[in-house]
């Protein structure tokens, strides 16, 4: 191989090769559950990994180029299904909707500060009561306002709970949803 080979092959093998640091963006979820008693005292826990569906990234993505196509999260929604959660098709959806659970964040969620989102709703005594465990929750784009279930279409995030049981009509479920925006 002559020198003029080498040069250009190294000269060719440099302009394949991208400028700069390549950046890996990704959204990681945790959602934690509470149940408390009339007392006050905690009766179920739950901290799990959630998942961003498809129409979540989506929903970042147009967000974060300043689009405004996709709807915006307007609550919370919970079930007793228990499909695998994936990006889309049924597990990307509510798969057994519990009647009554349709509700609006909280009065200050969604909040974000940093590269963090947080979305918190508070099923107060006598709202979504129940005698099945609750084995899932949504974040649905959907009008919150409609108790019924949630298509994959209208959901940017699912999550399956273990460990909360049944919300009894004097108890209170608080859900605290952390989805951290992280650029590597």
């Amino acid at each position: 191989m002559n020198e003029t080979t080498r040069v250009a092959d190294t000269l060719s093998a440099t302009m394949d090769r991208p400028r700069g640091t390549a950046s890996k963006l990704s959204v990681h979820g945790t959602v934690v559950a509470e149940l408390r008693g009339p007392d006050g005292k905690l009766k179920g826990y739950c901290k799990t990994h959630n998942l961003v569906t498809s129409v979540g990234d989506q929903l970042y993505a147009s967000r974060g180029a300043g689009l405004t196509s996709s709807a915006l999260p307007t609550g919370m929604k919970l079930g007793s299904g228990s499909t695998a959660v994936a990006k889309t098709g049924a597990g990307a959806a509510l798969v057994t909707y519990l009647s009554g659970s349709n509700q609006a964040f909280d009065g200050s969620f969604p909040s974000v500060t940093g590269g963090v989102a947080t979305y918190k709703v508070t099923y107060a005594a006598g709202t979504a009561t129940t005698a099945s465990p609750i084995t899932e929750v949504v974040i649905p784009t959907d009008t919150i306002a409609t108790n019924a279930t949630s298509t994959a279409a209208n959901t940017i995030s699912r999550a399956l709970l273990t460990g909360i049981g049944s919300k009894g009509a004097s108890d209170t479920l608080t859900i605290t949803w952390i989805h951290t925006i992280l650029g590597q």
